[in-house]
């Protein structure tokens, strides 16, 4: 075989990761099978078909062990997300764990299935391109390939490992997830469904915005009385969580209570919020939010305490719409990440404190969001205590006059009100480039 472009990944069925670009490695040609030379998937949302049959990958169940599958393409939990970890990269879809080898087995014929995230070779995958978008997706563990069983053509025929060799059971084709119909698959065209989630931006060869996932659906509902603390990692399992008594009024006011209250150092993943959202999420340190969706976001979609500058605040993944004023409220201190991130119908996306009794220096880095209008502005920052704002691949959508304000300076207070001092990238406060924004 000529192997000339090899990929490492790691496959994960959720929410996750941060999102970059895939490492590129060329190797001398060998004889046996031909290996196009083309561009390695680049990180973002994909759909994989199986090359034989025409249909989707995906995980038969939501239990810590379910096995992958095959599947008629169109169905929800088809998006895989590919994004970079240690050593290789990773597949992250709605359940929030990990695609490896049952049992760590290296036989030919053990299944696939989805465990709990943790480093290992047999949770790492290769993916080496045969012909333009088709893969075969190896085990580094085992040396083995991703393959549908007895290469059927059947809907909920298991996925399994075997060893690698031509046959198109063991390829792949990746679609861009947001990108259109299913590719053909090859050698056999199969019809396959359209999958319509919500159009995204195309990974592009010079580094342009990674695809974002449609908007999810819910995976049962759960009302919230009191607020949620959380400390370590919970995972929601994308169910839609939304206020009820206490946290059930729907308005505006500041003193509402959050759904979830998240402890220095916590995760919250894989979670819905509903109408009413109350004041959402409060994070009182270094946190990060990985696949979280608000539908209908309350009086903010979340607000960052803490006192630690060295703190680091991560939004990844997710989408909030329909917030008449903020979404991401930063009070504390520290730096304050948005990225893989969509927003529609908003006022401001970020905004740092403009009046909280005890002001901090803050910094936020925007990368990779997708702005659908109408909104207000996307960051707002007191250019006089010290904020930055970085940032980076930011695709506004339906703004034509474009109103949407960038990057807002203020002058802020710790009484009163703050005043705006200025708008746009000045390189010191605001730094970004022209290129940087692209409307549609």
């Amino acid at each position: 075989m000529l192997s000339n472009i090899t990929v490492r990944v790691r496959l994960a069925v959720c929410a996750a990761a941060a999102l970059a670009g895939a490492t590129l490695a060329a190797a001398p040609a060998a004889a046996s099978s031909s290996v196009a030379s083309s561009v390695a998937p680049a990180a973002g949302s994909y759909i994989f078909v199986n090359a034989n049959s025409g249909l989707c990958l995906e995980v038969a169940g939501t239990t810590e062990g379910a096995q992958l599958v095959q599947q008629s393409c169109g169905r929800s939990g088809q998006t895989w997300m590919l994004s970079n970890v240690s050593g290789g990269q990773r597949l992250t879809a709605a359940g929030g764990k990990c695609a490896g080898i049952a049992g760590d087995g290296t036989s030919a014929g053990r299944a696939v299935t989805q465990q709990t995230c943790k480093v290992s070779a047999f949770q790492t995958w290769e993916l080496k391109a045969v012909s333009g978008s088709i893969h075969q997706v190896v085990n580094t563990g085992s040396a083995k390939c991703l393959n549908v069983k007895d290469s059927s053509k059947a809907a909920a025929a298991p996925v399994q490992q075997n060893s690698c060799d031509t046959a198109a059971g063991k390829r792949w084709t990746l679609k861009a997830a947001g990108s259109g119909s299913t590719p053909a698959p090859a050698p056999t065209p199969v019809p396959t469904a359209t999958v319509k989630p919500t159009p995204a931006p195309a990974p592009t060869a010079t580094g342009g915005p990674a695809p974002l996932p449609g908007w999810p659906t819910a995976d049962g509902r759960q009302p919230v009385t009191a607020t949620i603390s959380v400390s370590g990692v919970r995972d929601g399992g994308m169910k839609r969580f939304y206020g009820s008594g206490d946290l059930g009024g729907g308005g505006q006011s500041e003193s509402q209570g959050p759904l979830f209250q998240l402890a220095d150092g916590a995760t919250l993943q894989n979670v819905i919020l509903g109408a009413p959202a109350a004041d959402g999420v409060h994070c009182l340190g270094t946190c990060t939010l990985k696949n979280v969706w608000w539908e209908d976001v309350g009086e903010d979609a979340a607000t960052f305490k803490g006192t630690s500058a060295s703190q680091t605040m991560t939004v990844d993944g997710g989408g909030a719409r329909a917030a008449s004023d903020k979404v991401f409220q930063h009070n504390g201190p520290g730096t304050f990440v948005i990225k893989n991130f969509q927003v529609a119908n908003f006022g401001k996306l970020y905004r740092s404190c403009g009046n909280c009794s005890k002001q901090y220096a803050r910094h936020v880095v925007v990368s990779n969001v997708q702005v659908t209008a109408p909104g207000k502005s996307l960051v707002g920052i007191n250019s006089n205590y010290g904020d930055t704002a970085k940032l980076s691949a930011v695709t506004i959508i339906g703004d034509s006059s474009k109103k949407i304000a960038i990057c807002e300076r203020y002058k802020g207070v710790t009484s009163g009100e703050p005043s705006k001092t200025g708008s746009g990238a000045d390189g010191v406060s605001c730094v970004y480039s022209a290129s940087a924004i692209a409307y549609k």
